[in-house]
């Protein structure tokens, strides 16, 4: 997320088919604020939404880049700005003013005012001020029986447990999780190295769903506690007395032994029947047989140390990515299959991974098209045409692009080269290292030579002489072609001075000519009726793993 977005992209015209969640719940891909579409009570009605996880921004006051990969899959040196974390009250001071007017939470409102008196209007205060009214909307839209897990750093994460507390009740803090992420490197001098992240659970009331999962057991514990086996595999031990010494009714004598037991007298015996209840020597209190196969694994505490930090094919390049597998012990844990998961601050889509993985319905919201983008193709690589969902906020028609340019430019500009698959190229404060350049297409002459085609985004007026502005630069940038993807159309001259640039050839590829400089117009790159004409392209985004097709439910993580 980008702290100095203002733009109302979700006043942009939405798809005609939308239906309110509280009819026919669907998954969605929301692009804009996220604080306009949880106040939209047409999307989100309250008690909608069974699981929501939010990974926010940390108030780290540092920059974010996407890396892209090249030909042999690795990362390489090109990257892409993706957001800045960093607040300013200037930008906050309205938003906070607005919430102490209107916030339905009076005990939050004051506790808001406080934090004011004391932090002043600092950046820790200006991202304060954004995330609490997010925090009131995320609880309305909860459901009775919904929990929020919500993960910071150090940074922030003790004050926004101030504000949760406030909201949800401190009686509704469930846990404060330790994801031991890494193994950490010497390199600290002044403090002890940080391999841990910190995640807050709260739940709406006491009726919240929680099923329990395990983990997989050491194997240096299977050696030491399953140290018996009989033909039906390795077993251990358990004690079945009961702690509980004033219990009449489970009090009897069992094979000479007269205890508490934690079992009735009948099941007692059945078990004794049917080999489950030992006595290793007369005399010696009996014992049950705990079979590895029957156990359900390891007891999964509040310290999560079983799950590695991103790396591998996993990565996709997008800055503070969390495993999949880290969204699916969350998700398992605190919703069914068929339940609602919401992602305000979705990224490069882990949560909806992972809940579509799962079998439950997801909503992710971003306010980049950078990363709505890269969740869309995230989740075609891994569930191909099971991953259906509507998308909403973006431009789908003329109309709405026209706003969008008019609103963001720099999102105008990601949005357009989405179009054609463009990897972007300048920062979103519109200074990129290649003057001239929105966006490149890569294509490969062999397996040591590739060919870059030049993009540029046009969203106001456009005129003759771009098209030689736009052949200067292929022809000093050595690029074999350069496209203009424009939203106004182009007049007759400009389409004569394109043609008139000539035609590049490709020797891989049939050996086919193909057009020096292309004029594209958003309108025909919507209605199908205009497409990129070059060599296959190469595909500049790191691609997700294939799943394999069904839901399920994790059991065991």
């Amino acid at each position: 997320m980008d702290a100095h977005q203002t733009a109302n992209q979700a006043n942009l015209p939405r798809a005609t088919n939308a239906e309110p969640l509280n009819v026919k719940p669907v998954n969605k891909l929301l692009f804009g604020d996220n604080l306009q579409w949880l106040r939209d009570t047409k999307v989100f009605p309250d008690a909608s939404v069974d699981l929501v996880y939010l990974d926010p921004p940390f108030n780290s006051n540092a920059d974010y880049n996407v890396l892209f990969r090249d030909a042999s899959g690795e990362a390489s040196q090109a990257q892409f700005h993706a957001f800045t974390d960093t607040w300013s009250w200037a930008d906050a001071a309205e938003t906070y003013n607005q919430f102490i007017q209107t916030c339905p939470n009076l005990a939050l409102a004051e506790m808001m005012e406080a934090l004011h008196s004391s932090l002043k209007n600092s950046p820790l205060m200006a991202y304060l001020a954004m995330m609490a009214p997010r925090l009131v909307e995320l609880h309305r839209v909860l459901k009775p029986t919904g929990s929020l897990y919500l993960h910071c750093d150090p940074t922030a994460s003790h004050y926004l447990k101030v504000l949760l507390d406030g909201l949800f009740g401190g009686e509704h803090f469930r846990n404060e999780i330790s994801w031991v992420r890494s193994n950490p490197k010497s390199l600290s001098k002044t403090n002890f190295s940080n391999c841990r992240d910190i995640i807050l659970r709260y739940s709406k009331t006491d009726a919240c769903v929680f099923n329990k999962v395990f983990g997989a057991h050491d194997p240096e514990y299977v050696d030491k506690a399953y140290k018996y086996s009989d033909k039906r595999g390795r077993y251990r031990l358990l004690p079945l007395l009961n702690p509980n010494d004033n219990r009449p009714n489970l009090t009897y004598k069992f094979l000479g032994i007269t205890r508490v037991w934690r079992w009735t007298k009948e099941r007692m015996e059945q078990a004794h029947k049917d080999g489950l209840v030992v006595q290793l020597k007369p005399g010696a209190v009996p014992q049950y047989k705990l079979y590895l196969e029957d156990s359900q694994g390891r007891t999964v505490t509040n310290n999560w140390d079983d799950i590695p930090q991103v790396a591998g094919n996993e990565a996709l390049g997008y800055p503070t990515q969390k495993p999949v597998a880290l969204l699916e012990r969350i998700i398992s844990v605190s919703s069914n299959p068929g339940d609602l998961v919401l992602d305000p601050f979705c990224g490069c889509g882990t949560t909806t991974h992972a809940a579509q993985k799962l079998g439950r319905q997801w909503i992710g919201i971003d306010i980049t098209f950078l990363a709505v983008n890269l969740i869309k193709r995230r989740l075609h690589d891994a569930f191909g045409k099971e991953a259906r969902f509507e998308e909403m906020g973006q431009p789908t028609d003329f109309g709405s692009a026209q706003r969008l340019a008019e609103l963001d430019k720099f999102q105008f500009q990601h949005w357009a080269l989405s179009l054609i698959d463009a990897r972007p190229l300048k920062e979103g404060d519109g200074k990129g290292a290649d003057r001239g350049v929105d966006g490149l297409l890569y294509f490969y002459e062999s397996k040591e030579k590739r060919e870059k085609i030049i993009v540029q985004v046009k969203g106001g007026g456009v005129k003759r002489n771009d098209i030689s502005t736009l052949l200067g630069d292929v022809n000093n940038q050595k690029a074999a072609g350069g496209i203009l993807v424009t939203l106004e159309k182009p007049s007759k001259p400009m389409r004569e001075e394109a043609v008139s640039a000539g035609r590049y050839t490709s020797k891989l590829w049939h050996t086919k000519d193909y057009p020096k400089i292309q004029i594209l117009t958003v309108e025909g790159l919507l209605d199908g009726t205009e497409r990129v004409d070059s060599p296959p392209q190469d595909n500049p985004f790191a691609k997700a793993q294939r799943e394999a097709t069904g839901p399920k439910q994790a059991t065991l993580i």
